[in-house]
């Protein structure tokens, strides 16, 4: 989470800041970004998903993943709703990604590194971690959901058990 915090938080962020300026950056990140927009040129001409979407990432995903980092660390119980949160959001966002741009004209440069490796592989793995970490939250939550109920019915037997006993 942390590593997701980072990534979204200050790399993903630049983008959103500097995204008018990008072409002509000479900064470590600008130049990172330049670099990944061989792959989708969309990030060199401002477009108007990618700003909305990468803002979401960078200021709401950012954030919230130190916020879970947080609550992995000191076991808080309201890790599991927040961990699906974020990636159910990531999830989405990275089918809204690919979706917009396989609907539209082609954004990539023709070599297959450029599609495969940046395009694909890299936004394929927040989808894989996104739905790794929804299923184990998924799991906890009605784990969790599971032993509440068993508890609730126990302690109505139990109440139940007590009046026929009183009442004999």
């Amino acid at each position: 989470m942390c590593l997701t915090g980072f990534i979204h938080l200050f790399f993903e962020a630049y983008f959103v800041i500097n995204h008018k300026t990008l072409a002509g950056s000479q900064e470590l990140f600008g130049q990172l970004w330049k670099e990944y927009s061989l792959s989708d040129s969309r990030y060199l001409t401002s477009d108007p998903f990618l700003i909305c979407m990468e803002a979401v990432t960078a200021f709401a995903w950012g954030p919230l993943a130190f916020c879970i980092a947080y609550c992995i660390a000191v076991q808080h119980p309201a890790r599991h709703a927040l961990q699906l949160l974020i990636s159910v959001g990531q999830v989405y966002g990275d089918v809204l990604y690919y979706a917009t741009s396989l609907l539209e004209i082609s954004y990539c440069r023709p070599e297959g590194y450029y599609f495969w490796f940046y395009y694909f592989f890299f936004n394929f793995i927040w989808m894989l971690v996104g739905c790794y970490y929804a299923t184990q939250s998924i799991t906890e939550i009605t784990k969790a959901f599971a032993k509440l109920q068993e508890f609730g019915k126990s302690q109505k037997n139990f109440k139940t058990d007590n009046v026929l006993k009183k009442g004999n």
